[in-house]
């Protein structure tokens, strides 16, 4: 796997309903994926907020080479759009 292959982390917390659908979409397309469990660990949450302004899950960051675009929402179509997008810049 070359550097600049992508790279998917998932920020999610054990019973969310969200994140288990976003992993069960992940896994279903074969896209491997770090998952970041959230659920006791407030250092994390203050991660997230320093970030992105919220401390809430499930946020998906999709990016290759530390820089990372990242879908605050359980919205899988734009979660696949995402997705497709850095396997197009993966071909070029």
């Amino acid at each position: 796997m070359s550097s600049s292959s992508k790279k998917v982390v998932l920020w999610s917390k054990t019973g969310c309903h969200f994140c288990e659908e976003v992993k069960a979409f992940l896994t279903e397309r074969n896209q491997p994926f770090e998952n970041i469990e959230v659920q006791g660990n407030d250092v994390l949450r203050d991660v997230l907020e320093a970030k992105y302004g919220i401390r809430h899950v499930p946020v998906i960051e999709v990016g290759r080479d530390g820089t990372y675009e990242a879908l605050l929402e359980a919205d899988l179509e734009k979660l696949a759009e995402l997705l497709e997008r850095h396997d197009e810049a993966t071909a070029v």
